[in-house]
């Protein structure tokens, strides 16, 4: 008997705080599926960010359960696997995918504002060097993005929009800046109009994060 042979997963990964989740990120993650030809994308809730204050940063089972209530009806699945896996750095848990996932292809997912500060990134090289990496154009930061330290060093390795489907064939580094319609929406902004916004998955069956998959 012979056996079938699957195509490899596409994937994007987008990393945060999602405190909260919001439709920025679902409109994003829809317009990167559409201009990658990803299957999915997942959202790796952070468990933590170093990079970011712990004043204001609602607990993870809230954001996580705002994730999946954002996220709902749609190609994208909210991921606790950085919780699971005990990864406090990116590069660690990008690290630790191929291996759990092998038939599986993965592109980092990022707005132009985290490129303008990639570079106060843990080991941001060996980022760059484990997946390709699309950069979604965000108003008042692509000044920024394209003069930052990161960008610098990868200017080398950036790849042609139009290419963008092609990305599973990039020799690593790799760069691809894509723009789509920007959203305003803001989780800062969000959090000053309800600093307590998280109250309302406190008690939601959607807060558990035992059977989160991937």
């Amino acid at each position: 008997m012979v056996s079938q042979a699957y195509p490899l997963k596409r994937i994007g990964l987008l990393g945060g705080s999602f405190n909260p989740a919001h439709r920025g990120h679902r409109r994003l993650s829809l317009h990167a599926i559409r201009a990658l030809g990803l299957d999915e994308v997942w959202w790796l809730v952070s468990p933590g960010n170093p990079l970011k204050p712990v004043k204001g940063m609602a607990p993870f089972p809230a954001r996580m359960a705002s994730a999946r209530a954002m996220a709902r009806r749609a190609p994208i699945r909210p991921s606790a696997i950085e919780q699971r896996l005990k990864t406090r750095y990116t590069a660690d848990t990008l690290a630790k995918l191929p291996r759990l996932y092998p038939k599986h292809r993965f592109i980092w997912l990022m707005g132009a504002d985290n490129l303008a500060q990639f570079h106060r990134w843990e080991r941001w090289r060996d980022i760059a060097r484990q997946v390709p990496i699309a950069v979604i154009a965000r108003p008042g930061y692509d000044g920024n993005a394209r003069a930052s330290p990161a960008m610098s060093w990868l200017r080398r390795a950036v790849r042609p929009a139009g290419q963008a489907k092609n990305w599973t064939c990039w020799r690593l580094p790799a760069l691809v800046m894509l723009r789509f319609r920007p959203d305003p929406t803001s989780a800062t902004r969000l959090r000053a109009a309800d600093p307590s916004w998280h109250r309302q998955f406190s008690s939601s069956p959607q807060t558990s994060t035992s059977s989160v998959k991937p």
